[in-house]
């Protein structure tokens, strides 16, 4: 273990709740290169507690990468500076001896703050409500080889279904758009032959809910890629906007 210690200024987001202003306040810490940037946290708040001052409002949950909910700005960045990461799989190594650390939550309309660094991320769960999934009776499971799904196509259905829902794309994007996001929970079951009953109905609903949340329309600098901790490709945005056009040209020569 690397008994080393960094000296750090964390210029930290302090906000009572949605309706007060809030403000960056500095604290300084001597922190191990080896903590995780959220171990870090939990040792300001024990430090904060012990003075009987209020700790730092963020979420975290599995602190392994899968469940998303540890989302942070750090240093302008959802999720800090290293690619292909979530928050609490970044570790204090990655910064200097002396730097000053901006963190902020994920700032967007749709995502409004709670408390400090806390946002409410619920309107992604209104929009998987809305479609993602498939309603249909599909009775006992089938035999694995029973439908035959190319190799390829697969593949690509699972990079779509990695997403973990954390709202990265949506801090990143100068328009706030969750169109990564929903493109990929669409993605994931329009390639594969269990999702086409509901293909087509299920884009128009979910992209409906999307625009009613506020989210703000895609602004094509593949800003949310870039942020993306799993990588998810804007080619499932290309993917949905093509469904979701025949859709509505569908929907009119019924009309």
């Amino acid at each position: 273990m690397n008994t080393n210690k960094l000296n750090l200024t964390l210029r930290i987001w302090r906000q009572k709740n949605a309706n007060t202003p809030g403000k960056f306040v500095d604290y300084k810490v001597s922190v191990s290169p080896d903590s995780s940037f959220l171990e870090m946290l939990d040792d300001i708040n024990n430090e904060l507690e012990s003075k009987n001052q209020d700790p730092i409002a963020f979420e975290s949950d599995c602190r392994e990468g899968i469940c998303g909910t540890c989302g942070l700005v750090i240093q302008g960045h959802p999720h800090g500076p290293i690619p292909r990461i979530a928050t609490c799989q970044l570790h204090m190594r990655n910064f200097k001896d002396g730097e000053t650390i901006y963190v902020e939550p994920f700032r967007a309309k749709a995502f409004p703050i709670i408390k400090d660094l806390m946002v409410d991320r619920s309107a992604f769960d209104k929009i998987q409500q809305a479609g993602g999934y498939i309603s249909i009776n599909t009775g006992s499971a089938p035999d694995g080889n029973a439908i035959p799904i190319p190799k390829e196509v697969a593949s690509e259905a699972m990079d779509a279904a990695t997403c973990i829902g954390c709202g990265a794309c949506v801090a990143a994007c100068k328009n706030a758009s969750a169109m990564l996001f929903v493109s990929a929970k669409v993605s994931q079951f329009a390639l594969l032959p269990q999702g086409q009953s509901e293909r087509y109905e299920r884009v128009q609903r979910m992209v409906k809910v999307m625009d009613e949340l506020g989210f703000g329309s895609c602004s094509n600098t593949y800003a949310c890629e870039a942020e993306c901790p799993k990588g998810i490709s804007i080619k499932n945005i290309a993917r949905m906007n093509r469904d979701y056009i025949v859709a509505k040209i569908a929907k009119e020569e019924v009309v």
